[in-house]
């Protein structure tokens, strides 16, 4: 109860706090969410429909790979004292690494945080299996939001974690019996996502709201807004990918847990950073390099409303660009 008490409450008791809609340009049908600023810590938005206060940045489990775990616990340490109460993990991050490295360092603050995890099982059977050995790994007895990972396609991700024998039945049934509190998913195609919120009642969706893809892709608008109606709470990916690069693009090989081209030029990344924010977004995971998870922090500390005027910088910037995610045909 204490630990749920501290969630709902946020910074609300420290008398700091001020609670403000940034005005941020955004579609005026999908306004940006009012968030909680306290001078110097990372801004908090609410949870879907809940009293939850998350940071507007997520720590993304990726961070911790290729750390030694003395290091992992300076950097969820930094974290959580930056104000950083919202954590995401898989076990396919680094074939359980993240896990492994994340639930020690965790623990001393596991009861103020929201830990996240995932699963891309679709059977029942291998999901209570992944979902046991996440809780072992990462020394917790629950999980604040349980989600289906990476669901793609209709037929093999959403049909299949819905059938008799799916992984969706193991997810209700934990939630039930109070070893998760909140489901969602993640998704990186409309057809999914769509699919996803037509047939359950989720809390939250994890999926990519980015300036290129948003702009030049119409990537994710429609999923934006069906979330929005229904109340969940959408968690932001891809913040700072910039497109579509070869592996030896010479940015790409200076980030290499960036499957894409980041963008890295700070007044580029704030401009990135406050256009997903001015959507209805609850927070956003940045890329898993702990350099590009800092630069997030230092910009969210003094997050900025986007002007009209950079909000067309933006738009021109991406039709240069090849998003990493369109919904064109």
């Amino acid at each position: 109860m204490q630990r749920r008490e501290f969630l709902k409450r946020g910074v609300l008791t420290t008398g700091l706090m001020t609670m403000s809609n940034l005005n941020l340009f955004a579609d005026p049908n999908n306004p940006p969410l009012p968030t909680e600023h306290r001078p110097g810590f990372i801004p908090k938005r609410k949870y879907g429909k809940t009293d939850i206060m998350l940071s507007v940045i997520g720590f993304g489990g990726i961070v911790v790979m290729g750390h030694e775990q003395e290091q992992v616990n300076r950097i969820v340490a930094e974290a959580f004292e930056r104000g950083v109460n919202y954590y995401d993990v898989a076990p396919s991050y680094g074939k359980t690494e993240a896990e492994t490295k994340l639930g020690p360092a965790l623990q001393p603050y596991r009861e103020k945080v929201f830990l996240a995890c995932k699963t891309t099982e679709r059977t029942y059977a291998g999901a209570k299996e992944e979902f046991e050995a996440s809780l072992k790994r990462l020394k917790t007895d629950h999980f604040d939001l349980y989600q289906l990972h990476a669901i793609t396609d209709v037929a093999k991700d959403v049909d299949a974690a819905f059938a008799d024998d799916g992984a969706m039945k193991l997810l209700i049934e934990e939630k039930k019996n109070g070893r998760i509190r909140y489901l969602g998913f993640s998704a990186h195609s409309h057809a999914a996502a769509l699919a996803a919120m037509d047939r359950f009642d989720f809390d939250s969706t994890l999926f990519p709201v980015n300036f290129a893809g948003y702009l030049k892709g119409e990537f994710s608008p429609e999923v934006i807004e069906i979330a929005r109606q229904k109340e969940m709470a959408i968690l932001a990916l891809k913040i700072f990918a910039r497109q579509r690069a070869p592996k030896d693009d010479p940015v790409r090989q200076e980030y290499p847990k960036c499957w894409y081209q980041p963008i890295t030029d700070l007044d580029e990344a704030k401009l990135a950073m406050a256009f997903t924010l001015s959507q209805p977004v609850t927070a956003a995971i940045p890329p898993g390099d702990v350099r590009l998870f800092r630069m997030a922090l230092d910009l969210a500390t003094d997050m900025k409303p986007v002007t009209e005027r950079q909000m067309e910088k933006l738009k021109k910037w991406a039709a240069e660009m090849n998003p990493i995610f369109s919904n064109q045909a």
